[in-house]
């Protein structure tokens, strides 16, 4: 995330100025920071798993967003844009828009030398205050590995790994598996950009 100049924002001020924006922004605490375009494996890694929960959740009680559909946090006050969630059961929305997503059960990100260490620490505290969610799910660039924090009853986390394109995923919250050769399709870890470390999303 970059910072930027609109600051002292209220929510409602954010939300007006967040969807006549042609860029993404997060929001917490009266600070809006600016988020940068995904690269090109960062595309086709949120691509693929869009394509696969929406293959596997047709005519089910669940629905999947891929990174355009904002999240907000409300025991937190954070907004942010996940590369992917999804909810079963009735969505609920901050308000009629219906671009605010209140209940994910299943929240997703794509790592990046940038965020990775934002996105396993002060993001997911945020996000563990959702109370709906129970898995939360780091997708690596750099190799073929994905890790998933699963809420148990006393409200710890449990990790497990699915490591290797011969492996496969599984999301419990929304009852489905995928092939991790089906989330890395078309990535190259061979020729990936010596630059990756500049994609902030």
């Amino acid at each position: 995330m970059r910072p930027n100049p609109i600051q002292n924002l209220s929510p409602e001020g954010y939300l007006e100025f967040e969807r006549s924006s042609e860029e993404k922004h997060e929001y917490l605490d009266g600070e809006v920071f600016a988020m940068s375009d995904a690269r090109r494996d960062h595309n086709l890694i949120a691509w693929n798993i869009g394509s696969e929960l929406h293959g596997r959740l047709k005519g089910r009680d669940c629905e999947a967003y891929l990174g355009d559909m904002r999240v907000l946090i409300p025991k937190t006050g954070l907004y942010t844009y996940p590369d992917a969630a999804a909810v079963c059961g009735e969505p609920r929305f901050k308000d009629a828009t219906e671009d605010t997503l209140l209940n994910p059960v299943l929240v997703i990100e794509i790592l990046s030398d940038s965020t990775e260490s934002y996105d396993r620490g002060t993001k997911f505290q945020h996000y563990r205050s959702i109370d709906s969610l129970k898995e939360y799910v780091l997708v690596s660039q750099a190799e073929a590995r994905i890790e998933k924090y699963v809420k148990q009853g006393d409200g710890f986390w449990v990790l497990s790994e699915a490591v290797g394109l011969e492996s496969t995923i599984s999301f419990d919250s929304i009852g489905c598996d995928i092939s991790l050769a089906e989330v890395y399709d078309k990535i190259d870890f061979d020729h990936q950009p010596s630059n990756q470390q500049l994609d902030v999303r």
